[in-house]
């Protein structure tokens, strides 16, 4: 979007614009009529200027030819808000040299574009303000110029954030924020704040707006496409209420998994709130979808939100609603909590919310009513809701980044899927249950695995757990050759091959590595003494126990009640 702001003000001085990523992909291009030589989004830049070191160097100028035409091309490059590379294009025939001309096209393109657009001056006049910037505020252009902006707007001259700008050289970005408002009713914009400098000083400052509404539609349709995907997936669609998996489709052999399994199947028949906690790929939403189905709510909808993904400015209108003319571009519409109906929320990486969204989510849950942005009517909470994070709530607590009523609220019943590194039947059932299903997948018959690859796995921590696994024995499946006796370690990736190898290494550290996580070399039957001895010697502090016997304190806990250790 940037890209194209400033390649359609650049555009009016020049013949033709092209904008480059850092990577010097081509994002936006403008060019003349007369400027005839083929060029796409996927043009080879290289291969276009005949530039095989591909560098360009800010204010640089050179002169080439382009299907027998003569051009200049100067590059500006930009290094705020994003890197990019302006190519700035003139035909030797066709140069705009009037200035009285290049300003015309540039209030032109100014007035045309689809971004709101504002300048003041160095007294806090505003001194441009342009259509689409009177459509997203409900304002005219020509009630407000001249105007200072406090006047304009209506607050005090110390909070504008123009003057700060002006007087720190320094832009605001991606702030979200109503400073107008039309009949009570705030209009919301998205926008970034930029100085103008000249020969060091500021002499101006301007603002870039933007209407999210489209976004915001978006994100709906994609939800429903999302659903609507789900339900027509054959042998996988459960009742076509938005899933595809059940406990059946949750693999695994060790105790471990086995006594989550029965602990979430006994959770899932009461309507309670629960929190599933849980490092990425370790399959949080597939445990989700699988207590909705083992609920009486399976026959009602099961809605997905994953907070990491939606911009914050857009989650707190996805999950409640709005009405009409809560801001610029604002429809009547559903929020997720009513959408669920009498079904499931489930909030993925809640951990990612802001804090002042936690405030609203936190009384929602509490009062079980949820009232849409803009709205003073109040609808009924019928829904569970399941969330997930992929951090540990206690860390956040203490780190101040999520709210502890929060936890309360969410957290009725929780549940810890145990990290892959702490389940090593699993790794090994895992190993051959994957191999098994490409083998069948692709029709390829691989040979075994070697002993030392095995022990290799065995003891690599897998950071991203079944889904790192799975995509690894995929990656093998498809690299093996024929005439292999064995898979090696040459044959995994090479982003993965560094890490196997120095656990192949590890291998011969023995003493270090029990050192280090002493819990693993403990003898099974000596475990419950050695968990409780590190109790002890911690004063019963979880966090401390867990600390010395290197483990996350989630599994401490499991282990806790594994063996039914009691606090004296």
């Amino acid at each position: 979007m940037f890209a194209k702001t400033i390649g359609s003000l650049v555009r009016s001085f020049v013949d033709g614009v092209i904008v480059l990523d850092h990577t010097n992909n081509i994002l936006w291009f403008d060019l003349q009529e007369n400027l005839t030589f083929p060029i796409d989004l996927t043009t080879d830049i290289k291969k276009l200027f005949r530039r095989d070191d591909l560098r360009f160097i800010d204010k640089e100028e050179f002169y080439t030819e382009l299907q027998g035409q003569p051009i200049q091309v100067s590059v500006k490059q930009i290094v705020e808000p994003e890197q990019l590379t302006v190519l700035c294009i003139k035909e030797f025939a066709f140069q705009l040299d009037n200035n009285e001309a290049r300003l015309y096209c540039l209030e032109k393109v100014i007035e045309t574009i689809d971004e709101g657009v504002m300048m003041s001056n160095g007294d806090g006049e505003i001194t441009l303000y342009n259509k689409a910037q009177e459509k997203m505020e409900d304002l005219q252009a020509q009630e407000i110029i001249g105007k200072p902006l406090w006047d304009a707007y209506n607050y005090n001259p110390q909070f504008s954030e123009h003057r700060h700008v002006f007087d720190t050289g320094k832009p605001i970005f991606s702030r979200y924020r109503a400073h107008s408002k039309v009949g009570g009713v705030p209009k919301y914009v998205s926008y970034s704040t930029y100085p103008i400098k000249k020969d060091g000083d500021t002499i101006g400052v301007f603002s870039i707006s933007t209407n999210e509404s489209k976004l915001k539609d978006q994100l709906y349709q994609t939800i429903e496409l999302k659903r609507s995907v789900s339900q027509q997936l054959e042998e996988k669609t459960f009742a076509n209420n938005g899933t595809v998996f059940t406990f059946e489709d949750i693999k695994g052999k060790s105790t471990v998994l086995k006594e989550l399994l029965r602990e979430a199947q006994a959770v899932s028949v009461h309507n309670t709130d629960t929190l599933i906690v849980g490092e990425t790929g370790t399959g949080k939403e597939l445990f989700a979808q699988s207590m909705h189905n083992h609920s009486p709510r399976r026959d009602k909808p099961f809605v997905a939100v994953n907070c990491a993904a939606i911009p914050e400015n857009l989650l707190e209108s996805t999950l409640f609603g709005t009405v009409k003319g809560a801001f610029t571009g604002a429809t009547d519409q559903v929020g997720l909590f009513e959408y669920a109906e009498d079904g499931t929320l489930f909030m993925d990486e809640i951990n990612s919310m802001p804090m002042t969204l936690q405030s609203k989510l936190m009384r929602v849950l509490q009062e079980r009513l949820v009232r849409r942005v803009g709205s003073n009517d109040v609808k009924p909470v019928r829904c569970t809701v399941i969330s997930a994070s992929n951090e540990d709530p206690e860390k956040m607590i203490e780190e101040d980044r999520m709210r502890l009523d929060l936890f309360y609220r969410i957290a009725n019943t929780s549940l810890f899927i145990p990290p892959l590194r702490d389940r090593p039947e699993d790794i090994l059932f895992f190993i051959h249950y994957f191999f098994d299903t490409f083998q069948s997948k692709m029709g390829i018959n691989a040979p075994p695995i070697s002993p030392i690859l095995r022990e290799a796995l065995l003891r690599y921590p897998w950071p991203g757990n079944i889904r790192e696994l799975e995509h690894l024995i995929q990656n093998i499946v498809i690299r093996v050759t024929d005439d292999s006796k064995a898979i090696e370690v040459h044959h995994l990736p090479s982003y993965i091959r560094g890490k196997i190898l120095v656990e192949q290494k590890a291998l011969e550290g023995e003493n270090e590595s029990k050192a280090s996580r002493p819990i693993k070399s403990a003898l099974n039957q000596s475990k419950k003494q050695f968990i409780q001895s590190a109790l002890e010697q911690t004063e019963w502090n979880v966090s401390a126990a867990a600390r010395k016997l290197g483990i996350t304190r989630q599994s401490l806990q499991y282990h806790i009640k594994k063996h039914q250790l009691e606090k004296p």
